[in-house]
């Protein structure tokens, strides 16, 4: 067997240097990063925990998760950081982030430390929650930019792995804790940190290359992820109605992990598959040599016109060479009411003033901002309908695998249909938004069960609308600058999750408290915490959100007009011209 493999030169060292160093572990490593950035989405487990032990009203939560959303969703640090620093330095920064912030935060609920004021759980659970944009940043635009045919299916996985990890969160903590909420947020504090730390080399950009198998890689990860999915769903249906033994959440966890890490294995078989397909050709280049020698040494007779042909195509590429030279020495301000078409690259300031991005900044106001509000109130919604603590951690994994189904869902099947029938990504984004308000309409008038309805379309709609509005960005906006925009594109989530969670639902909430309070002849002083039981606490504040939503659908409609023509054209050539290129000139060096 050694003599076999090295008579057709496999070196198994140098073999595993390609596996580590290529686009496919990248994108494994991406994924186990992605996997450890959704925790933002665990709030409604452990901010009963929050309440009760700091003695919070629900006003002063929900400013504590909207200062959570406002970190999760300000990624501008991260956006500049990472066009002047590399990579690496972007996730570092975003490892000791999550570690801080949530520390802080456990040590503040567990009493390891004084009560902190509420400005210093805000800024706690702010910097803990920015982490994420940094993972963001690092990992996922990374691997766009890598596999910019692929984007939308690139994206879909991407975000669907965030949009699960609140479910593997939630079986970790099981397997390692047991059924203590408090030490989640303290396993959300290192574990996301460790993973950035461990592959933080890895995460980094490469040259735009062709490969014969993406598609199907692509869709076997899909494959992956969604038997990932049903497995969670299954342990979370299975653990709500059996009383699982530690021993029991240990298995659970250790099978979703498994599952987590046969990607690596796609990774392995793509790379050999890439190390032989070189071999062969090394091995064919002397013949290849040889006949181009034989051909150079004949005095082949060339033609006038062939001669004019190469000349036009020499002028050709001497004046895309001084076009290219004349934009650069622009200044970076003057071109500002006069962007290029949609798809090229646009710069930070034509992108941010651009009324696309203006339209799509009011739709993510309206569809993000309501999404979030909702998950940050699933804890009370549970807690004022009578459902126990168990069955809420049940709502949030429910959300949480749902949301997965959401990304993927808009990623593979918007890039489907957009090849194939031309519909534009932002009538998908318009639907997500109506799919958002008959959520909201299920708590506001809430009947047996209905609550898990409305989490399995809550989480849906949410991760659908957030796939969408970074691919929609990519694809309007170009690549060059995509790591700020993205982030910037989103700044109105946590400014409408502010809006909606503290000024409408929050105060919704305190003031339906204080009218049950009056009613049993008691006053706020009397209570350490106050909370509100019944069907009334959300009824008017989700039909607000309902209502919001719909907006931000018709609002999204005038996007899919603007952008019509665009997207019935092919918005992909660029890329595909340069993998072209690429690929004649691999060959030409081969």
């Amino acid at each position: 067997m050694a003599n076999a493999a090295n008579g057709s030169g496999f070196a198994p060292c140098l073999f595993f240097l390609q596996v580590i160093k290529g686009r496919w572990f990248m994108m494994f490593a991406s994924f186990l990063i992605m996997a450890g950035a959704g925790a933002t989405y665990l709030f409604g487990v452990y901010s009963k925990d929050i309440k009760s032990t700091l003695g919070y009203d629900q006003s002063t939560l929900n400013l504590l998760s909207s200062c959570k959303d406002l970190g999760a969703n300000v990624g501008i640090l991260s956006g500049l950081l990472a066009e002047v620093t590399p990579t690496w330095f972007v996730l570092l920064v975003g490892a000791v982030l999550n570690f801080a912030g949530y520390f802080m935060v456990w040590l503040a609920v567990c009493r390891k430390i004084p009560k902190p004021k509420v400005w210093q759980m805000c800024a706690y659970i702010c910097i803990g929650a920015n982490s994420q944009n940094f993972a963001n940043t690092g990992s996922l635009v990374t691997c766009v930019k890598n596999f910019p045919e692929s984007r939308g299916m690139m994206m879909g996985l991407m975000k669907g792995f965030v949009g699960l990890s609140g479910a593997l969160f939630t079986q970790l903590y099981f397997a390692i804790y047991g059924d203590d909420s408090k030490s989640l947020i303290l396993l959300i504090g290192w574990l996301p940190a460790a993973i950035s730390l461990v592959f933080v080399y890895t995460i980094r950009e490469m040259k735009i290359s062709s490969h014969p198998h993406e598609l199907k890689v692509f869709y076997e990860c899909l494959f992956i992820s969604i038997a990932m999915a049903l497995v969670l769903m299954g342990l979370t249906i299975a653990q709500k109605q059996v009383q699982f033994s530690h021993l029991g959440y240990v298995i659970s966890a250790t099978v979703v992990c498994v599952l987590m890490f046969l990607p690596l294995i796609l990774a392995v078989r793509e790379e050999f598959y890439t190390w032989r397909t070189n071999k062969e050709q090394q091995n064919s280049v002397p013949s290849n040599i040889v006949v181009v020698k034989e051909l150079k040494s004949q005095e082949l007779p060339v033609s006038k016109s062939e001669i004019e042909q190469v000349e036009c195509t020499q002028k050709t590429d001497e004046e895309e060479k001084v076009e290219i030279k004349e934009k650069e020495n622009v200044s970076c301000c003057a071109n500002i009411c006069n962007p290029p078409n949609r798809g090229e690259d646009y710069s930070i300031l034509q992108g941010l003033l651009n009324v696309d991005m203006l339209i799509l900044f009011l739709a993510t106001f309206c569809g993000l901002g309501c999404s979030l509000t909702a998950m940050d109130n699933l804890g009370q919604i549970g807690e004022s309908l009578g459902y126990p603590q168990h069955t809420i951690s049940t709502f949030v994994s429910l959300v949480s695998i749902w949301n997965y189904y959401g990304r993927v869902f808009s990623g593979f099947v918007s890039e489907i249909i957009l090849l194939k029938y031309k519909v534009p990504r932002p009538l998908i984004m318009a639907l997500s938004l109506l799919l958002s308000a008959v959520s909201d309409l299920l708590i506001a008038f809430p009947a047996p069960g209905s609550v898990y309805i409305a989490s399995l379309i809550m989480g849906f709609s949410y991760g659908a609308q957030l796939t969408l509005i970074f691919t929609i960005i990519s694809e309007l906006f170009g690549l060059k600058y995509y790591s700020t925009l993205f982030n910037c594109g989103q700044l109105a989530s946590p400014l409408g999750s502010y809006i909606l969670n503290v000024k409408v639902v929050g105060n919704l909430y305190d003031k339906e408290a204080l009218k049950q309070l009056a009613s049993k002849g008691m006053t706020r002083s009397m209570v350490k915490e106050l909370t509100c039981v019944g069907k009334q606490c959300y009824r008017l504040s989700f039909s607000i959100l309902a209502a919001t939503n719909t907006v931000g659908a018709l609002v999204t409609l005038i996007l899919v007009w603007r952008t019509r023509k665009f997207y019935k054209g092919n918005i992909y050539k660029r890329f595909r011209d340069e993998m072209e290129a690429s690929a004649k000139e691999m060959t030409l060096q081969h």
